[in-house]
């Protein structure tokens, strides 16, 4: 897990319509950075609707809300549509920025991806760092953590 009051690593990946998405896009906002081991199944369904469900508080805090996992653009799309989801969605199939975050589980026989959650600051330093996600209310964990809620 990278180490808090420290540089977020930037990157660029591809959302759901191919469309290439960059952390230094978002500079001079707060962003959270929230990964997840994949679309459409029970506990990611439950912190992508969790979020979801909070959405209208973090657009209105000028909080960017994106979410990362190794799913295809396709499969992204899929799981927007189906569940309404209006924030970012990104894709990392080849796992380069999951390694860089160090969300990879090496003892998993899949190499599982860790639920990991980053609360990044308007300069870029990386705010809060967890990696005991509550899935279904991830959300309102970071909301409550800023303050918001």
């Amino acid at each position: 897990m990278l180490e808090v009051k420290t540089k977020a690593p930037d990157f660029t990946l591809k959302d759901k319509d191919g469309k290439e998405v960059s952390l230094s896009d978002f500079k001079g906002k707060k962003v959270v950075v929230y990964f997840y081991p994949k679309d459409d199944t029970p506990g990611c369904t439950k912190q992508a609707c969790n979020f979801r469900d909070n959405f209208n508080t973090f657009v209105s805090n000028d909080i960017v809300v994106i979410g990362i996992s190794r799913d295809d653009e396709t499969s992204h799309a899929d799981f927007v549509n189906k569940y309404d989801l209006p924030f970012i969605l990104l894709s990392d199939p080849e796992e380069k920025v999951l390694k860089v975050y160090d969300v990879l589980d090496e003892n998993s026989p899949t190499l599982g991806v860790i639920r990991t959650t980053y609360v990044i600051d308007e300069n870029g330093i990386i705010e809060k760092a967890n990696k005991d996600v509550k899935a279904e209310i991830d959300g309102e964990d970071v909301l409550n953590y800023l303050g918001i809620l």
